[in-house]
């Protein structure tokens, strides 16, 4: 099939690549000419597991294709995906305004029957309003299609190709033939494609990310509880996790969720609630608390510090939202970065892929080291606010020798402290 895939950030890109992988005949759009000359070029615009193999193999094939131009992805695609930004608006609503601009286009340019398709997370209702930005610009017969993505950064990749459900939100019979003929072969081991109705599509993404986030938020509460009462979280969860009606996953307290999609979302499906007079009250709890939880060990460093952290160079290990991926936004160890900051520390940082992104926010407000250990030396105490699995079993003598400090403020429970301690470190964690 042809496929026109409208932006090319982690959706868009792992959309295109993997359904060129697929063997379709893929071009992606995007506005950012030297974004675009970069792909031209073979070169990957951000890290993610596994998609540089995919991307290389497919533009040799001749499947992978990219342009600046829209009316050339236009005529190119029997299906456009949209994945486009939805950015969080200043009432924490969706900013629709890059949706519906490239919708109106499209009207302008469409010439035949096309599938336009939403891989955006939008809010319920937009796809009623690009149909209608689409009729009042062309008389040609089109199909809207909501087709919401559940792709873990650091595993999009895997995700695409083996997805656990496909969600495809239809209004008419041949819209629907057809995303059944687009994602056949990537059901093969009989996970389910979803037909439903639009809005319920759209409420689908929203409400699996705000359920996640509940999740976490719940677990941290409780791990914040476990401290005041002497109990250990880990045992917590794993006697909760157990229990099949909960799971395992998601039970891991920590410094709060960042990233693209928990906290955007989930101030979305708040918003989109208040619109239409409903009021998501555990939201607001899930909100109120990923917000104070960014920054909970920051307290517990005031207090190691006899609350005075001017002059201490801070160590921090991982920079990313989460591992396996460079993607810095919202994530939590900018917002301790900002706290220790502004009380007078310098910062020395280190992450394995995310270091560029923070320079180019940052610039020379901290140090970064090109290594764990480089980062931890003369430092009076080591944050950890990223769980990238090379943290996991560092050398401590070598980290012993190297900090100036022994503390060490652990926002990912990645060590025992039983462990710490009886190497001679003073250990922060959560809940524990």
């Amino acid at each position: 099939m042809k496929i026109t895939v409208i932006g090319t950030g982690y959706v868009g890109l792992v959309t295109g690549t993997c359904s060129a992988e697929a063997g379709n005949d893929v071009l992606c759009i995007d506005i950012d000419k030297a974004k675009v000359a970069k792909m031209q070029n073979g070169e990957v615009p951000i890290y993610e597991p596994h998609l540089e193999t995919y991307f290389e193999r497919n533009i040799k094939s001749g499947r992978l294709h990219f342009s600046t131009k829209i009316e050339e992805g236009v005529a190119h695609g029997e299906v456009i995906f949209l994945a486009l930004p939805t950015p969080e608006d200043e009432d924490g609503s969706a900013d629709l305004s890059y949706v519906l601009g490239v919708a109106n286009q499209i009207g302008d340019l469409m010439k035949d029957y096309k599938i336009v398709v939403s891989k955006s997370t939008v809010p319920v209702g937009t796809g009623k309003r690009v149909k209608a930005a689409l009729k009042a610009k062309t008389d040609v017969t089109f199909d809207v299609v909501s087709n919401p993505e559940f792709l873990r950064e650091g595993f999009a990749v895997e995700d695409f190709m083996k997805p656990d459900r496909i969600v495809v939100g239809v209004e008419s019979e041949r819209a629907q033939k057809t995303m059944q003929k687009l994602y056949k072969n990537f059901v093969r081991s009989g996970n389910p494609i979803v037909f439903m109705d639009i809005k319920s599509a759209e409420l689908t993404k929203y409400a699996a990310n705000a359920f996640l986030a509940t999740k976490i938020t719940y677990m941290n509460e409780i791990a914040n509880y476990c401290e005041k009462v002497g109990a250990n979280v880990d045992d917590v969860r794993m006697g909760m996790g157990l229990d099949a009606r909960i799971g395992k996953r998601f039970l891991f307290p920590g410094i709060g969720y960042g990233g693209s999609c928990f906290p955007k979302d989930v101030k979305a499906l708040h918003k989109s609630g208040k619109d239409a007079q409903h009021h998501f009250a555990i939201l607001d709890s899930v909100i109120e608390v990923n917000e104070k939880q960014k920054t909970i060990l920051f307290p517990k460093m005031e207090r190691h510090f006899d609350g005075n952290l001017n002059g201490k160079n801070i160590a921090v290990w991982g920079l990313a939202f989460k591992p396996d991926t460079d993607d810095i936004r919202e994530a939590p160890a900018l917002y301790m970065i900002e706290k220790l900051l502004a009380a007078g520390a310098t910062v020395t940082a280190f992450d394995p892929e995310a270091m560029d992104n923070v320079k180019t926010k940052l610039g020379n407000n901290i140090a970064f080291a090109s290594s764990m250990v480089q980062a931890a030396k003369d430092a009076d105490a080591l944050l950890i606010c990223t769980e990238w699995h090379a943290f996991r079993n560092p050398d401590f003598d070598k980290l012993k020798e190297n900090l100036k400090g022994n503390a060490i403020f652990d926002g990912r429970n990645i060590y025992s402290p039983d462990e710490m301690k009886a190497l001679g470190f003073t250990y922060y964690s959560i809940g524990r």
